[in-house]
């Protein structure tokens, strides 16, 4: 199944800055090595590729999105549009980055296959991405609208979001050895829920009359105010991150 998520570059660094600025104990993870050759999955609009390229190793970059691609191309990183379940590389790179992007991708077990054949041998994978229990309150949220509505038709969840034990047996069952993985309980502080909606839920209501889009929004901030907005905090999403590093073999 294919991303339907619409995604705007610009929005999405007004908006969702707070997925790169978060991302760099990943990097940490990752320590890229000067002159190796690192794929960075879901490159979004290239600040991550960037920091990496910095650091001495060239960086090609994939997103399904051809907005976030041409930003990425524009910091001068090599970037192509590519979903990660149809990847075209082989044995070509030292290591493979992902960052919030496989909790899109529910074809989990090609995607892993398609990263594995990516890699040389001994390359190593290192991802952070949504993991079980992550945006519990957003999603519950979501479908009791959606429930409540029944001209909105069926809530078709376009979330993967994998427990740490299952995900570890997928990667060993395809040629990988792991050597970290983690879930990571990390509320995170967003501008405004709508926003949110806006970014990361557009493909859940594409269908829907502007009407209801705003009917939508309007109700699902209704129902989550009172369980993740405060007065001194603000808004702050119920975050889970799964953070891995595994070999192939």
């Amino acid at each position: 199944m294919k991303e339907t998520n619409t995604w705007n570059a610009n929005k999405y660094k007004k908006h969702a800055n707070f997925v790169s600025n978060l991302a760099f104990p990943v990097v940490e993870l990752l320590n890229p090595q000067p002159n190796e050759k690192i794929l960075d999955l879901g490159c979004g609009e290239g600040t991550l590729a960037v920091e990496i390229e910095k650091l001495g190793a060239k960086v090609i970059g994939v997103d399904l999105s051809e907005s976030m691609v041409q930003k990425t191309k524009e910091k001068g990183i090599e970037a192509y549009v590519m979903s990660t379940t149809d990847l075209t590389f082989e044995n070509e790179f030292n290591a493979v980055f992902s960052n919030a992007v496989l909790h899109w991708v529910k074809e989990d077990k090609k995607a892993i296959q398609k990263i594995s054949k990516s890699l040389k041998t001994n390359g190593r994978f290192v991802a952070e991405f949504g993991g079980y229990g992550n945006i519990k309150f957003l999603t519950d949220a979501i479908k009791e609208v959606f429930d409540k509505h029944q001209e909105y038709g069926k809530f078709n969840n376009p979330w993967y979001f994998p427990k740490d034990k299952d995900y570890k047996k997928l990667l060993e069952d395809n040629g990988f050895k792991v050597k970290y993985i983690k879930l990571i309980p990390r509320a995170t502080k967003i501008d405004d829920i709508s926003n949110w909606l806006d970014i990361f839920a557009n493909g859940i209501i594409s269908h829907l009359t502007n009407k209801q889009q705003i009917q939508f929004k309007k109700e699902v901030r209704e129902i989550l105010k009172p369980k993740i907005y405060s007065k001194k905090d603000g808004w702050v999403a119920d975050y889970v991150r799964l953070r891995l590093k595994a070999y192939k073999i």
